[in-house]
């Protein structure tokens, strides 16, 4: 559904990702994992396409879009959860979702999803804990019907039955078979139980790579402790 085929990736001249091969199946989750500064956060806006390439291709379900600007790339079924729990603070919970699409069909298709938004429809975003908003941001992604969905750090200062909420929606999502998961996550054990494939990222560069699940938990950790 979605691949990067030997992308060098950076800012001004100095390149972050070298050669960085990544292939995402559909209806799969896949997790990037790997110390701070390791590129991931690069990867990500590189394939999202807020970030120019240098070297490479991006292909997404076997078009290469690597020229295209981010809004197409969406349109196309890109959908992207950066850092940070990020929404409108002065809006409520509902005006967030439909600023979106305010259909209340497609809303009510994720309040399935995260019931525990119901109750906060009425609620200023800016009041929500930093679980709630992190919720309503992969909500609010999910409204744009995406085929890939793209998550940034989604556990970042979240607390733990945030934590485990996600991971469920993250498997619920991929197991339809019509939805693939990129996720760059620090959390190696979240990350691998919620995918089914890991890369290992290391100074710009794939150091290790394989089938996700809890089996697979010592081996990231000994590839990231090299």
């Amino acid at each position: 559904m979605l691949e990067l085929q030997n992308v060098t990736a950076g800012y001004t001249r100095a390149s972050v990702l070298h050669d960085v091969s990544i292939v995402v199946p559909p209806g799969k989750g896949v997790a990037i994992t790997g110390h701070n500064g390791a590129g991931k956060t690069t990867l990500l806006r590189a394939a999202v396409g807020l970030l120019p390439i240098q070297q490479g291709k991006i292909l997404l379900d076997g078009e290469d879009v690597t020229k295209w600007r981010a809004n197409k790339r969406v349109r196309r079924g890109v959908g992207y959860v950066p850092q940070g729990q990020l929404c409108f603070p002065q809006m409520t919970t509902l005006e967030n979702l439909q600023l979106v699409d305010g259909s209340s069909s497609a809303i009510d298709e994720v309040l399935g999803t995260f019931p525990a938004l119901k109750d906060l429809l009425g609620r200023r975003a800016g009041l929500l804990s930093g679980g709630q908003r992190q919720q309503l941001s992969i909500a609010r992604t999910l409204l744009t019907k995406p085929r890939v969905l793209i998550l940034d750090e989604p556990t970042e200062g979240i607390q733990p039955n945030v934590v485990a909420e996600i991971e469920r929606v993250i498997t619920e999502l991929t197991q339809r078979g019509d939805l693939s998961v990129l996720l760059v996550e620090q959390h190696v054990g979240f990350a691998l139980r919620a995918t089914d494939y890991f890369y290992v990222l290391e100074s710009g560069r794939v150091t290790a790579s394989g089938e996700g699940g809890a089996g697979a938990i010592d081996a990231v950790r000994e590839a990231m402790a090299v």
